[in-house]
């Protein structure tokens, strides 16, 4: 291999690192405004067919079941009364068709005065992404709240390892 072609070969791995890393931070900052719009089909669709979303207050394990959450009346109350799912900007590691991401979530609702906003809680997540013929894909996303305790602060430690 010429040092011409090593450079061409080095910038395009590059470029396809930056390319990833786009598409990743895409796909988790279009999850909030898709479930605050309750967009179901799009929400789900960011996930695998058989992906997890593994939150505190239970599991969805595949994309339907992520798709009954945006509609079911628990939710449907939340956005109706006014809410948002606000991310912090994302630590990411892609490892080849592999990658994942780590970040704040604060879920913020209005007050029943109609008077400003208060948050309702902070979480820590790992979104586990995985490269399909469709782009990436959400593989997993374990969601803890911020609490004081062990698991939250676990959550955020085995994504600043990757």
């Amino acid at each position: 291999m010429t040092d011409i072609e090593a450079r061409f070969s080095a910038l395009e791995t590059r470029l396809r690192l930056l390319e990833d890393h786009n598409e990743i931070q895409a796909l988790m900052y279009s999850y909030g405004p898709a479930v605050d719009s309750g967009s179901a089909p799009e929400v789900a669709a960011r996930w695998t067919e058989d992906g997890v979303y593994d939150v505190d207050t239970g599991a969805m394990n595949s994309r339907a079941e992520i798709h009954a959450m945006v509609l079911s009346d628990a939710h449907q109350g939340y956005i109706h009364n006014g809410c948002g799912h606000v991310m912090s900007p994302a630590y990411i590691v892609v490892d080849g068709d592999t990658a994942v991401g780590t970040t704040h979530t604060q879920l913020i609702f209005q007050r029943k005065d109609g008077k400003g906003y208060n948050i309702s809680r902070v979480t820590a997540n790992r979104w586990e992404f995985v490269r399909t013929a469709e782009g990436w894909r959400v593989q997993v996303r374990k969601s803890r709240v911020l609490d004081g305790g062990e698991e939250g602060r676990g959550v955020f430690a085995a994504g600043v390892r990757t």
